[in-house]
């Protein structure tokens, strides 16, 4: 099949499913019901793009497809708009957005290409920012928008001069960190309200060390997300290894082992 004889065809199995003879479970979603899944496949999806594994890459956007496609269709059923105005709508706004490809608009590098955007968006009726940082939407994943809020403000010119700025940043964060924990260590012994608002100062400043972090990345053209998924699967690999040494010599996993555990964690590097 073409892509055209692809899409209907999960278009019609939608309608199936959903229909009178069609599927309980799927005639009961809603779009609320079905948000949680959109973003697990979305995750799902980046995760076989980290792989780089095509045949993966495939299903889940084929995961993603069903469920956009199903969530348009659940609001055609209620007679709010159809499947077929989301596609023609989205088509008409990328040629809307790219006079440079549909029309005879010059441009020099992908800046003009991103301000022309920008400014088509106003034309067509869209409430500019108070706040460039605005247009970085709040539902984005905290590490995920750090990155864009701080992309924004460099495009602005509000950015360090250099990588010693960004790293100096760091360390006077960390010690800001280890200023507070000093100070609150014992504050996760207990509940009272004086040790919770030391709790609260360790959590800022663990933030701001963090945000530091994430502009280092920045600097350095890193997707933090990226790099750390790369660390999470060095992580998990290396424990497990550590998981089946243990087993393997009939030691348990626990604290009272911990040297043990740390003799295979450099042999799991190594």
């Amino acid at each position: 099949m073409n892509v055209s004889e692809s899409f209907k065809a999960l278009y019609d199995t939608i309608v199936k499913l959903r229909g009178p003879d069609g599927c309980k479970w799927d005639k009961e979603q809603t779009p609320s019901s079905l948000r949680s899944a959109l973003v697990e496949e979305t995750y799902e999806c980046l995760e076989a793009i980290d792989e780089k594994n095509p045949a993966h890459i495939a299903e889940e956007l084929g995961d993603i497809f069903l469920l956009t496609t199903m969530i348009g269709y659940m609001h055609e059923q209620e007679g709010k708009f159809t499947v077929a105005d989301t596609l023609t709508g989205i088509k008409d706004k990328l040629i809307r957005r790219h006079p440079h490809v549909f029309g005879d608009v010059k441009v020099k590098d992908t800046n003009e290409i991103l301000d022309n955007w920008a400014a088509i968006k106003i034309q067509e009726g869209r409430k500019p920012k108070d706040s460039i940082l605005d247009e970085v939407s709040s539902g984005v994943p905290p590490m995920d928008r750090s990155f864009a809020l701080q992309k924004k403000a460099a495009k602005a010119g509000f950015d360090w001069q250099d990588i010693e700025g960004v790293i100096e940043k760091i360390n006077e964060e960390l010690k800001e960190v280890q200023e507070a924990t000093a100070n609150s260590f014992y504050a996760q012994l207990t509940d009272d309200k004086e040790n919770r608002q030391l709790t609260d100062a360790v959590e800022e400043e663990l933030g701001d060390l963090l945000f530091a972090v994430i502009n280092l990345c920045r600097f350095l053209k890193v997707d933090p997300s990226a790099a750390l998924h790369r660390t999470n699967v060095k992580f998990v690999k290396r424990f497990k290894f550590v998981e089946k040494k243990m087993k393997e010599k009939g030691h348990e996993m626990k604290k009272e082992n911990l040297d043990i555990m740390d003799a295979f964690w450099e042999e799991a590097k190594g």
